[in-house]
This record gives structure tokens, sequence and C-alpha cells, in this order.
């Protein structure tokens, strides 16, 4: 595994684009940014953990893993068997990757960076940070093929450090967005300790934290340290969970295409502070729908709770 300042690079979002957690998280994202470009002042949005931004779902890498025949693929087909139209907020996430399957392949599926540029305006901007060596690389590659460059910036940094030169902005309306790959059991703790500092700088900014629900203390407590820190801050919050399945494995699967049963992520969750007031009921609806959807045995549900 490579390592650059202290920093290992084994994980590759690749492997998990589509998946359960990516449906919450970019579903999410869609409605925070439809909210906040509602009103004309230029809005900044920083990605400090940007993977490659675009993903192929019939790549080697996704085809490993099978983790989108649980998300997106099995959203799609439960729909369509159910004959049930998706709720507004997952008719529009839906919409959001047609674009892409229209602009880039059928398989394309567009990560945070490429979600946030879709939606965001010729005037805003968009700050993204990748250390991993070929994510950046691609991403970079990705950026350049938009012609975007002088809205997008890419930055080989560690966004937990350097997120904050970008805060507060010029117009003082942004977006923050913190999805590490929580490898290290350290990130927990960074994601705290950077949400601190940026609130310092920045109080009145929106800040968007995916996490993974596992069985590791640091991931368990994450949740109620991020509360507590909005609570000390003053600030509204949102916590909204989404689990598919028990974590136990079972013999043969409930996947199509999958012969065996893989347990893998089986919840994930977000953390907002300052939410937009729409956001709370739009992923009410939304969750609902997930778990009708996604859930694959009695231990599915979700939670959602907030200011």
């Amino acid at each position: 595994m490579p390592y650059h300042d202290g920093v290992m690079f084994s994980y590759r979002h690749a492997y998990h684009a589509g998946n359960h957690a990516d449906v919450l998280k970019h579903a999410t994202l869609i409605a925070v940014l439809q909210h906040l470009t509602a009103k004309p002042v230029p809005l900044t949005v920083v990605d400090t953990h940007a993977g490659a931004g675009l993903y192929r779902l019939d790549s080697e890498a996704a085809h490993a893993s099978g983790e989108m025949l649980e998300g997106i693929l099995r959203l799609r087909q439960q729909l369509a068997a159910a004959g049930t139209p998706p709720c507004d907020l997952l008719a529009q996430y839906l919409q959001v990757l047609n674009h892409f399957q229209v602009a880039a392949g059928a398989s394309a599926y567009p990560g945070s960076p490429f979600i946030s540029k879709h939606l965001l305006r010729s005037d805003d901007k968009l700050k993204l940070f990748e250390l991993h060596p070929t994510d950046a690389r691609l991403l970079e590659q990705h950026v350049e093929q938009l012609r975007a460059q002088r809205q997008v910036a890419v930055l080989r940094e560690d966004g937990f450090e350097h997120s904050k030169k970008f805060l507060p902005p010029p117009s003082r309306r942004g977006l923050v967005l913190m999805d590490p790959s929580y490898e290290l059991k350290t990130d927990y703790a960074r994601v705290v300790e950077t949400l601190k500092d940026h609130l310092k700088r920045f109080a009145t900014g929106t800040y968007m934290v995916w996490f993974p629900l596992i069985a590791r203390a640091e991931s368990q407590d994450l949740p109620r340290r991020l509360k507590s820190l909005a609570q000390q801050a003053g600030k509204d919050w949102l916590l909204a969970s989404l689990r598919v399945k028990s974590g136990k494995a079972t013999e043969g699967s409930s996947i199509p295409g999958q012969s065996t049963a893989r347990v893998g992520l089986v919840a994930s969750g977000v953390f907002l502070i300052n939410p937009p007031y729409t956001l709370k009921p739009a992923l009410k609806a939304a969750l609902e729908q997930l778990v009708a959807c996604l859930g694959q045995d009695a231990q599915s549900g979700f939670t959602l709770e907030g200011t």
C-alpha cells in the first residue's frame, strides 16, 4: 500500500461507486445544492475527498465488488418492478444520473464532484481536494474534459488541512462536503476537528459529512460527537442513516448476479450542520422509499433526526 506524507493510499472509490451509501450521499447532496443555488448569490462548494469524479459501473473494479447491485441498480430494478414513481428527491437524483448516462455512456456514474458541477451555476466555484495519486490524475483529466478550469480547481492536497483556506468564501455562502474513506481510524477525529475549525472561520456555512456505520468504536461514536459539536456551536443539525441489511452472512444471495452472499457495508449516514429547512421532509420521503427498494431483510431501516 503506497503512502504519502503519512497517508495510506489503498482506498479507491471505483470499487464502491453506485452502492447504497452513494445513493444516500448523492441524493442528499442534490437536495442541498438545489436549495443553495436557488438564491442568486454565488456559492462555493468545497469537496475535501473528491475521488476520481466520474466512474463506470461496467469497470473491472465495480464488478469486483458488485456493490452497485445493492445500490443504484437495485433501486432502478425495484422501482420498475413495483411500477411506483420515485419520490421527488429520488426522481431528481435519477434525473441527474440520466444526464451523465446520456453524456458519458450508459454505465457512467457521477461522483460528488460531477454532481456538484452539474448543479452549480456559471458564477459558482468548486474546490476539489484529492490525494490519491491515481484518482487525482483521473480527476484532473475528467475536469479538463469539462473545460471548466476557471470554475473548478483540483488540488492534490490534504482536504482536511487545506480546505480552510477557502473559508469563508467571498460571497459568504458555501457548502463543505467531507466524505473520507475512514480507512484510517484517525479520520473520524479529523472530521470533528476540521468541522470545529471551519465553524470558527465560517459559522454560517452548510457542512455535510458522510460516514460508514460499521462495528468500530470510532464509527459508532461519530454521530454523537457531531451532534455535540453542533449543539455547542448553537447550530441546527440533521442526521440521516440508511441500513439495508443485518450484516450477517447468509447462504445464497438476494442480489441478482451474485451466487454467494456478500456482506460488505450494511449502513451509512450523513450529518449536516446548518442544513436547508427543506431537507428533512425531502429525506424522509426518500429514506422510506429507499428502505422499501434497497432493504434486504427485517433489519433494514432508517433514522432521521435533527433540529
